[in-house]
Formats: structure tokens, sequence, C-alpha cells
């Protein structure tokens, strides 16, 4: 090829609408980039004390969010550039202009509000979502607001100006400028070809909004900006005002009941605890190891210590014959997502899920946040690809010093599964050794996910656990048998002793029997609390949910501080109040001793006496509700609302 053919070429390439969209989508990320860096230099108090390093891990974790924003303005935009629309089409100067305008006004509509929240999070604590519109909609003086703003914070107002209007000069025109005869007259070369680069354009245009590739990535939310933070109040950075807004209008936003008077709520239900002082008498107890254990789907239905012998987890039978135990133990929410917030932090799922609301972002306490303040080394485990279901960011928010997922497993090539996670025996045998070398006192959580979808167990094993009626039952089996290994190899271990191990799963699953398909058996889970040295076995006769499980690891390691909780210290013989909660779409749920009550948010729709009626087949009347539970679950609700939209869910 000679040099003028070489040169034609490259002029055709570096005009092809193809390099011309990226390149100013790329013009874009970087004026995010530029807002974010000038956000963090014109506001030092709101992150103090980052390192060169963490602001670099801020500004790449913000370009994942920039990305779907972009992507998501510049739709119009992508269409017209890369469709494969005739050459005589794409060349008119009206259909440039056109894309153009279609370009430039969302992103400048984008960068503005994004540069005008960095004043306006100083008085919100988070970016602006849909819930601004919803708070301002009778308010007609906004636009003098507004001006008012821009002059005060002039310097700001200068910035995006200056942005917007570099954005609009280097923005690229859809060319074509070159002689294009060759593709013209050969239609049988050009339309295949723009057709295939518009195929593997919207492949990558929807991999860049959901925020990741293949099935282990959910789409990308607000939560997933905790990944990149040490605090809560870093996601302000790392989020985009566009991002936010857009992300928020597909969770729903609460609107707070106002069931009591803000004075008389916290006398019927508080989330603040307060310890009970130490007995300076008694010698203090060596601080005890936390042990948590996720278990993916595993139903109380499917564990024979709950049914009688029948299910299909012999080595859970017999440990849980040896922990304190409840015969009605209740999870959260019935995803995997519910379980993290709910069994860590006492947060529970009503109404949405705690991670995709726009509330995601509030700081939150855990056990690993508080043991941590007390000494304790703290991580967690899931064998997943890191990042998958958020919950390397949920767990980087609330506290845990160490994340191990797929990235840090030695060999995950020979023992991934395939589809999702590393196999739960291999992965169980690394946490168990991991933990081996972690300095004592330590507080761990891992979540296993073997006996999840596509339930398949290893080559090995096909035949050896029971079949049962459902898929899941063998992976169940599996599951039962990759936690004996642990615990065999545990009990070799220096610190077994001295461990409290707490049980618990994330959610049912792939439920058979009557008696638990129905709104109580579908969230029925174990919990369970088993600690050699310092815990008798007890089949309890009241009732525990997995919000009342930091609650019960604070008392019994001796945590000395108050803290926030929605659930209850279930290991004291004193509680204030014994009832769970859950959601039941579209109507709350509580259940006591005896009784589940279901409430539309206005008003008591059924209650059940499930102790007897095992199948919720007999509705009681509702007049017979006791009033102090249909009170506490208004105050539960009211709480709950008024603490996720005013971003108090910690004890700070």
């Amino acid at each position: 090829m000679d040099n003028r053919q070489w040169t034609i070429d490259m002029k055709w390439f570096w005009n092809h609408p193809w390099v011309c969209a990226a390149c100013n989508l790329l013009l874009v990320m970087a004026a995010y980039t530029l807002s974010r860096l000038f956000f963090f230099i014109t506001s030092p108090d709101l992150f103090p004390d980052v390192t060169a390093a963490h602001l670099w891990e801020m500004l790449l974790g913000g370009m994942r969010f920039d990305l779907t924003a972009i992507l998501y303005l510049s739709s119009v935009y992508l269409l017209l550039a890369l469709f494969p629309l005739p050459m005589r089409w794409r060349q008119n100067g009206v259909y440039q202009s056109v894309a153009k305008w279609f370009f430039l006004v969302p992103n400048l509509i984008g960068l503005a509000v994004n540069c005008a929240d960095t004043v306006y999070v100083r008085f919100t604590d988070r970016r602006t979502t849909i819930t601004f519109f919803d708070e301002f909609q009778n308010d007609g003086n906004l636009l003098s607001v507004f001006l008012q703003g821009a002059a005060q914070y002039w310097y700001v107002t200068l910035f995006a100006l200056l942005l917007m209007a570099a954005v609009v000069w280097l923005y690229r025109k859809l060319q074509w400028t070159m002689d294009n005869g060759q593709w013209t007259k050969c239609p049988w070369r050009y339309y295949p070809v723009e057709t295939l680069l518009f195929v593997v354009s919207v492949y990558f245009i929807v991999i860049g909004i959901r925020g990741g590739f293949g099935k282990y990535t959910r789409p990308i939310t607000l939560s997933n900006a905790l990944q990149y933070t040490d605090r809560p109040q870093e996601t302000l950075l790392v989020l985009n005002t566009p991002f936010s807004i857009m992300r928020s209008t597909e969770g729903s936003t609460y609107t707070e009941p106002h069931y009591f008077a803000e004075d008389e709520v916290a006398q019927i239900m508080t989330p603040w605890h307060e310890q009970e002082p130490r007995d300076e008498s008694q010698e203090p107890r060596e601080k005890v190891n936390v042990v948590v254990f996720i278990l993916e789907s595993f139903a109380a239905e499917h564990i024979g210590f709950y049914n009688d012998g029948v299910g299909y987890t012999p080595f859970l039978d017999s440990l849980l014959a040896q922990s304190v135990t409840w015969p009605y133990s209740f999870a959260s929410g019935r995803k995997s997502i519910d379980a993290m917030p709910s069994v860590l932090s006492s947060i529970p799922m009503l109404i949405d899920p705690y991670v995709v609301t726009p509330y995601s972002t509030n700081a939150v306490s855990s056990i690993a946040d508080c043991l941590g303040n007390e000494g304790y080394t703290t991580a967690f485990f899931h064998g997943a690809p890191n990042g998958s279901m958020g919950f390397q960011a949920y767990a980087r928010s609330a506290g845990f010093d160490r994340y191990y997922g797929m990235d840090e497993y030695p060999d995950a090539k020979r023992d991934f599964d395939g589809t999702w996670a590393i196999w739960d025996e291999e992965f169980l045998q690394f946490y168990a050794r991991t933990m081996s070398e972690m300095s004592e006192p330590f507080m761990t959580a891992v979540f296993t996910a073997s006996s999840h979808h596509p339930f398949k167990v290893p080559e090995r094993y096909e035949g050896v656990f029971p079949q049962g009626s459902q898929p899941l039952h063998q992976c169940i089996g599996y599951s039962d048998h990759a936690i004996r290994r642990f615990f065999e190899y545990a009990r070799t271990q220096p610190w077994y002793e001295n461990t409290l191990f707490v049980i618990t799963a994330d959610h049912t699953n792939q439920l058979c029997t009557p008696a638990y398909t129905n709104a109580l058996g579908k969230y029925r889970v174990p919990i369970a609390f088993f600690c050699p040295a310092h815990l008798p076995a007890e089949q309890r006769t009241d009732i525990v949910s997995q919000t009342d499980i930091m609650p019960s690891v604070l008392g019994f390691t001796g945590y000395p501080k108050p803290y926030f909780a929605f659930g209850e210290d279930a290991l004291t013989t004193h509680k204030q109040h014994n009832y769970a909660v859950c959601y039941y779409n579209p109507l709350f749920q509580i259940m006591s001793d005896s009784l589940l009550m279901q409430f539309d948010g206005k008003e008591v729709t059924a209650l059940y006496a499930y102790r007897t009626d095992t199948l919720l087949a007999h509705p009681l009347p509702v007049e017979q509700t006791p009033a102090e539970m249909t009170d506490y679950l208004k105050a539960y609700i009211q709480q709950y609302i008024h603490r996720m939209i005013t971003n108090q869910l910690t004890h700070e």
C-alpha cells in the first residue's frame, strides 16, 4: 500500500461516525472527571485526609458511573450516529446538526446539574435524586433561588460555563468528509460492515449502562459507589448527579408516615440501644471471635432439625442441636441483597431492598464496624467474582477491613463452578485457613454460593446427596457437606473454642409443603448461635429475626457502647419487645410469639394464630389484634422511613 492510499484509509478511519462518537463520549467523561477534581479541590472539609492513591481510586471508580450516565444521555445521538442508514443521509448537513444537538443538549444539562450539585450537597449530604422534584414541586421561587446561588458561588458557575464551552468547542462532527465513492457504489460492503459495527456497539453500550460484564453483575446502582470509598460521605465524590437522578427513579422513594408524634414514637419503638453497664466485680471475659454464616437459600423447610428429622442437612441438624435455637426464626427479605443489611447491620428490607433505594449511600453501622472499633480484625468472604451482587460495596460501607472474593482465591480457575462462584467446599476451606492466619480477636462473615441456580454440584458428588423433589435439594446436601468439612478443620484450630458461630440463611427458595409456602413459611430460615466454650445449647420458645443477630452478637461479646439496630438482643432474658417484622409485598407483616398480623399501611388486613393454624387457613377477626402489636409495627415503619430519609442509621 503506497503512502497516498494509507493516508486515505486513515482519514476514512478518523472520520468514521463510530470513532467520532467514541471521541465525543471520552470528551464528556473527561469533563466529569475534571468536575470531580474541582469538587474535591474546592471542598477539602468534605474529604479530609484523602491520600493521592485513594483519590485516584475514587476517580477511576467514578468513571463507571459517568459512563452509565453519559450513555443514557447520549442514547438518541448514538442511534443517529451508528445506525447503518444510507451514506447520503449520514453526510447530510441537517442530519449531522440534529445529531450534534441531541448530543450536546442532554450532556451539557447533565454537566450543569452535576456542577450545581457540588454546592447543594453541602445542605443534603447526598447527591440530588428524584426526591428533589417531589420536595420542591410546589415551590414557585426555585428560579430565583438558583440565580442567587449561581451568583453566590460564582466560581462554580464560572467553572461550569468554561467546562461546557470546552465540550462544545471540542465536539467532533460526524463528518465523512472524504470521497467515499467506493462504499456508496458497493452497498454489499458498506451495509454488512456498518451493521456489524452497530450490533457490536449496542452490545458494549448495554454493558456500559449496566456497569459491567456478564451474569454476575447487577445493573450498577447508587450503593456500588461505596466500593470505592472509605466513608459514606465520599460517595458524594464518586457519584455524579445525572446518574443519581436516573437510578433513583428506578427505586421507590419513601413518604414518611406520621402515625405518632416524634416524642411519642420513640416511647413505643426506638432503634437506639444502650448497653447495660458491666458489673465491675466480675472478671472481664476474653474477647470472643465471631463467625457469621449466611447460607444461600437454606430455608427452614430444608433442614431436618425443624421438621422432625426430615430434610437434607444431617450435619447442620447435629450442629443446631448443640446451639441456641428458636422454633420460629425469620428472614427479613426474599432476596440475597436483603440479607447483608439485615444480618450484619440490623437494617430490614421494608418496601424495597435497602441497597437499591436512593438512601443506600447513608452511613450505616454493623457488627464489623462496632467490633472493629474494639480491636477486632474484620473480613467478609464471598466466592463469586469481586463486586458480584454489590456485596463488596456493602462490606466496605459496613466497616469490614478486608474483602475476600474470587480475586483473592488462590486457584479460582480450578475451583470455579463454571457459572457463579467457587464451589462451597473449597471456598469454606479457604475461609477457615484464612481465619487461622488472622490475629485474634476477629469478626468474619461468609456468604455461601453453591445452593444457587443452576443448582449443580461438583461432578464427583453427582448422585451422592438426596435428589429430593426440587433441583435445589441436592445442592443443600452438598453445601451441608461443605459446612461439615469447614467445622472439621475449625475444630483443630486454637481459635475454635473461643468463637461464636452464627448460622443463618439469606432467604428461602423452592418451597414445597403447604406449611412453608404461605406468608409465614416463606420467611422461615435458620438462626442459631453456637459457641463451644461459652454458650450452652438451648431451644428457646420465643421468636427471632435476622435483625436480632447484630444486637445479639454485640451483647454476647460485651460491646460497651450505644449502637443502632432495628432488632433486639435475642440471647438476653429480658428483651423489651419480641416481634419480627418483614415486608410481604404489598403488606407489612409482624409476628409475635403466637400471632401473625398483616397491615397495609393504614389498617390491619389479616390476623392468624400461626402456631396452631400452621397453614394460615383460618384468619382471626382483625378486631382481636392486640393494640400494642399494631402500635409497635406503626412505630417501626415510621422510625425506618424517617431514619432513611434523614440519614440517621447510626448512633453517632
